[in-house]
């Protein structure tokens, strides 16, 4: 499963490689404000815009992280807290008669 997992890696950056070898062409980009423009090949701009759109997922992701880090620390804490047999409550004393609960209340057992 390892050698798929790394052959479809291969694939698909050799499969990123060659387009981004194929837009090697220069392209301006223009701001919104004032006569600010860039000028780079394609494959720049599509890589910064990729590294912005993950730089941003990841800071998207941050408060769920640490919410879910939580909540599994404090999980944990009452799964440590339940495991205690702190006063375990006690079971009911057998009926007069030797005869079971299950007996008492007519399943016939």
């Amino acid at each position: 499963m390892r050698v798929v997992t790394w052959l479809f890696n291969l694939i698909l950056f050799l499969l990123a490689l060659g387009f981004a070898l194929s837009n090697t062409g220069s392209v301006e980009l223009r701001f919104m404000f004032g006569d600010l423009a860039w000028r780079a090949p394609l494959v720049v701009f599509l890589l910064v815009f990729l590294l912005a759109g993950v730089v941003l997922g990841l800071l998207a992701a941050v408060p769920s992280l640490y919410r879910q880090r939580r909540e599994i620390a404090r999980l944990g804490t009452e799964l440590r807290h339940a495991g205690r047999p702190a006063s375990a409550p006690q079971a009911p004393a057998a009926p007069a008669g030797g005869r079971s609960d299950s007996a008492a209340i007519g399943l016939g057992v």
